[in-house]
């Protein structure tokens, strides 16, 4: 009787893994292979038990004979060779057939005679090398092969012009980078084994980037660590001439044994090269794992001093801060934004040197009385360590909520100093825990339900003043998917509607305020007139811009926006809206999201367009046509 193929209680057996596309072709190229094709002699056996695999760099000598003993080409001097060996990397090389079968059959030390016919060497179809000029690719050939050394690659160039051995692993995970500084020892010879570099020279310095040593041995020092002994195998085209090597002429590939001794961390912050942050001291642990999070309360030491003829010292913590360290809080915006920058890369016990312009200084920050506008600074900062953030787990709910009452004002004053992406910052945070808290009861329910909306709340008003209206409504959606009829929400969203231009939805949510709570009903109203003036503002410079625009003959375009430029009246009426701003401005500064100034309003940012007609700025703009619109 018949039965399924499962119903004996066999397993079945395991897909088979899908080959990749090198795989395939190798497999393809394979079946060319028939018998008698390639045949094997041995010469001289080899050493070991291990034989080249897949991603293993062979070094070889070759001799090509024909079938009465007549050398056609070698690399070897006694037979008019250059004596430079070979070197492919099995699976990634372009090689002849016979030598991709050939290979991995082979010992270190070993020498065979490979007996190939045509179709097994460059009269392959489709054969990823050519032959040499005057090559008998059409004979049947012997090609005499020595296996110098075969190992593990790394290969550093896709076009394995530079190619990395590891003689001794290396300490850690970090590798150098621009502009990284280097100390290492480094020797040289051609691949031949002539000397270039000797190896009696002294370590040698140099920055990552500024062509100091030979590009593709910059690239594989690039992937080494500190105390790794590594063999760098560059060929030609990444031998650039530098201080190191400044002769080149004649080489075709160089041999670098490199020893890393150390390099110094060197990061630019900003990718300008302005902020610069140089790692002088080591610190303790795994980057980045183990530097500070946002909110860790930090101590430092540091030395501050001017980067002008002067050099002067304008404040160190051990003589004017009775030798006592600096403690902040991250996120609070407490220090120059280009320090708290760099501490944050730190380790525990690093010392750092920081160059740092004016405007990540103290151009945007409290200057202290001798340090001139304008200057550029340079911190010698000392991690002492750092304490994490306090950990929620385990506190009751009122221990909680004290917590996330701390975190929500400095948040407040994050924002009243007008860092309001450091403010939303803050907020985000205490929302990120809130998915961590159960309330018991009804009543912490309630007082939790509150807090969390306060906080949406707070984070919609900073998106308003970053100009991120959309993210503005997607927040305060947030808050009126809880409650519907938060009249605080739907005010901070009808604000940000009508920001955008999108005036009837910012009017529904104006007048629902009134429908809700009719306590509401006088900043509802305000809202409303506001948008009215909105409105009537948008329409009146729609009609300005594009009056005359369909009034000219067929044929004639007229110049959209050029009644703007015309007349005093309009300029005036731009000095009147710069007005009306400033005093909208005025009125946020006020109060905060903390809840004094609970009905804040903020100018508009985007253009007349997209306040007249949001949908038709989008399409406009996705065709490069920002200057006109459907009317």
């Amino acid at each position: 009787m018949a039965h399924d193929a499962g119903d004996d209680g066999g397993e079945l057996p395991p897909p088979a893994k899908k080959k990749t596309p090198a795989e395939e072709a190798a497999e393809k190229r394979r079946k060319k292979l028939t018998p008698g094709s390639l045949m094997k002699g041995l010469i001289r056996s080899g050493s070991g038990d291990a034989t080249p695999a897949d991603g293993d760099q062979v070094i070889i000598h070759c001799t090509t004979r024909t079938m009465d003993g007549i050398v056609v080409n070698s690399t070897r001097r006694e037979h008019g060779g250059k004596g430079i060996p070979l070197r492919f990397v099995l699976g990634k090389s372009k090689m002849i057939l016979g030598f991709a079968e050939g290979f991995p059959t082979m010992l270190k030390g070993e020498i065979a005679m490979f007996k190939m016919q045509p179709k097994i060497h460059y009269a392959e179809d489709d054969c990823p090398v050519t032959a040499p000029d005057g090559f008998p690719k059409d004979d049947e050939l012997q090609f005499e092969i020595e296996m110098l050394d075969f190992f593990k690659a790394k290969v550093v160039a896709e076009d394995l012009g530079v190619v990395k051995k590891i003689i001794d692993e290396g300490k850690g995970w970090e590798t150098p980078r621009e502009p990284y500084e280097i100390t290492a020892r480094i020797t040289a010879r051609t691949a031949d084994g002539k000397e270039i570099i000797p190896s009696n020279k002294e370590a040698y310095f140099f920055t990552i980037g500024k062509s100091e040593v030979p590009k593709g041995l910059e690239m594989g020092i690039g992937t080494m660590t500190r105390k790794e002994k590594a063999i760098i195998f560059v060929n030609s085209p990444y031998l650039t001439k530098s201080s190191l090597m400044p002769q080149l002429e004649g080489l075709e590939e160089v041999h670098f044994d490199v020893e890393l001794i150390q390099f110094i961390q060197v990061r630019d912050m900003l990718g300008d090269g302005r902020l610069i942050k140089r790692r002088v001291v080591d610190g303790k642990g795994e980057f980045p794992m183990d530097c500070p999070l946002h909110d860790s309360l930090l101590r430092v030491h540091y030395k501050g001093m001017l980067l002008d003829e002067s050099k002067s010292v304008f404040y160190d913590t051990r003589v004017d801060n009775d030798g006592e360290p600096l403690e902040f809080c991250s996120g609070e915006g407490l220090v120059p934004e280009g320090f708290e920058m760099c501490v944050r890369l730190m380790l525990p016990g690093e010392k750092s040197i920081v160059t740092c312009p004016p405007d990540f200084a103290y151009d945007k920050f409290p200057r202290p009385g001798n340090v001139p506008e304008g200057a550029t600074v340079q911190w010698e900062i000392e991690l002492l360590g750092f304490e994490m953030p306090k950990d929620w787990t385990g506190l009751t709910f009122e221990e909680i909520m004290d917590e996330a009452d701390k975190i929500k004002n400095t948040g407040n004053r994050l924002f009243k100093e007008g860092k309001y992406e450091l403010a939303k910052a803050k907020y985000d945070k205490v929302l990120r825990e809130y998915n961590h808290v159960h309330p018991h009861d009804d009543e912490e329910g309630k007082i939790f339900a509150n807090s969390r909306s306060s906080l949406q709340l707070n984070v919609a008003f900073c998106y308003q003043k970053i100009g991120e209206y959309r993210k503005s409504i997607e927040t305060c959606n947030k808050v009126l998917d809880a409650n519907p009829v938060h009249v605080k929400a739907l005010y901070r969203r009808g604000t940000s509607y009508m920001l955008l231009g999108e005036f009837d939805d910012a009017r529904n949510d104006f007048k629902k305020m009134i429908t809700v709570d009719k306590s509401s009903e006088a900043d509802a109203t305000a809202a409303l007139l506001k948008l009215k003036q909105k409105e009537q503002e948008a329409e009146k410079k729609a009609r300005k811009q594009f009056k005359g625009l369909f009034d000219k003959n067929p044929g004639e375009i007229s110049e959209v926006g050029a009644a703007e430029s015309e007349g005093g009246k309009d300029s005036s009426d731009t000095k009147r809206s710069g007005e009306a701003t400033s005093a909208d401005r005025d009125a946020d500064t006020k109060g905060g999201p903390s809840g004094e100034s609970d009905y804040a309003f903020e100018e508009e940012r985007p253009g007349l367009l997209g306040r007249v007609m949001p949908s038709a700025r989008r399409i406009f703009s996705s065709l490069g046509l920002n200057r006109c619109t459907i009317l």
